[in-house]
């Protein structure tokens, strides 16, 4: 997800693709993005930033789900928590908190840093087995990988994450796949699109394409946003066929609120709201944000466990709870 965390802790998707055409219509037992963890859950992070209480989040903005992140290779092909935190600690407590308080989680695997479970399991069933250990510790509706850096730019590694999710969800009836990636002001560029072509070619039936539409030298981040996922619409139509209520569907888009990694650019509340609207009246998959740890004001510039900008707490989680609803 966001620089600014690489800079503090070293270390620490979508929609189908199931073949050229429509996509297709659920079971009675899947859910869908709009009734599961997928469709609006904002980055928490246990790794940094005083994170809050999730409870307190819930019941102070109506927000049910949240993204926890980030899980990657413990040294071999294991998922741990920040490549260290093990699946039953400190992570499982904040899930059972969420949980317990009546919402839901999807993890999200990869990130900016650390070490890539794809760039160490030796191949794509090895990889989905260590995305079923993730899946099977917390008996999840939804995972989201967040592929960035050396996972994304690399082919070997993208499409061993593809085959990896189309093994998991065939092992896992109803289980959503996310995948979530950087994008240009124009949508995905040519390694987002090689993503998707192998997508198609192997009918990995990728739930929901999340592009993080940030870090681009912007002053409106709004339109950006918005053409971005533009972009991310036709490019999804060009590979898989869809209409473009199909296209829209499978598409989302994961924010940074206020400050973002690149100096001058910033993501206001009216900004995020415009883009809500727009996520809202099309229809997307998933409307979310990089992270809870941030949605609270502070003085001086951005740091782990605030946005830098004039705000209330919790400003842009209260925005995503009216996308949910």
């Amino acid at each position: 997800m966001s620089k600014i965390r690489t800079s503090l802790l070293a270390g620490a998707a979508v929609l189908g693709t199931l073949a050229i055409g429509a996509a297709p219509a659920l079971s009675a037992e899947e859910p869908s993005a709009a009734t599961s963890p997928v469709a609006a859950s904002p980055y928490l992070y246990n790794g940094w930033g005083s994170p809050p209480a999730p409870a307190d989040v819930m019941n102070a903005t109506g927000i049910k789900d949240f993204t926890l992140a980030f899980i990657n290779s413990d040294g071999g092909c294991n998922p741990a928590w920040d490549g260290q935190r093990p699946l039953d600690g400190q992570d499982k407590a904040t899930i059972d908190a969420i949980r317990g308080a009546g919402g839901d989680v999807i993890p999200s695997i990869g990130g900016y840093s650390g070490t890539k479970l794809s760039e160490v399991c030796g191949d794509a069933q090895q990889l989905a087995g260590a995305y079923q250990k993730v899946i099977d510790a917390y008996g999840l509706k939804a995972i989201d990988i967040d592929i960035e850096a050396t996972e994304f730019e690399n082919q070997a590694s993208r499409d061993e994450v593809v085959e990896a999710l189309k093994i998991v969800k065939e092992a896992n009836p109803g289980l959503l796949t996310v995948v979530t990636f950087p994008t240009t002001t124009t949508g995905p560029n040519d390694n987002g699109k090689a993503m998707f072509a192998k997508a198609a070619e192997v009918g990995a039936n990728i739930d929901v394409w999340t592009q993080m539409p940030f870090d681009f030298n912007g002053s409106d981040m709004a339109a950006d946003t918005i053409s971005a996922t533009e972009g991310l619409k036709e490019a999804l139509k060009a590979s898989f066929g869809y209409a473009d209520a199909d296209a829209y569907a499978h598409s989302g888009i994961s924010s940074m609120n206020g400050k973002t990694d690149v100096e001058g650019e910033l993501v206001d509340q009216a900004a995020f709201q415009k883009m809500a609207d727009y996520a809202k009246e099309k229809g997307l998959g998933r409307f979310t944000f990089w992270s809870v740890n941030r949605d609270r004001p502070c003085s001086g510039g951005a740091v782990d466990s605030c946005s830098g900008i004039d705000q209330q707490d919790w400003d842009f989680s209260k925005i995503v709870a009216g996308f949910q609803g």
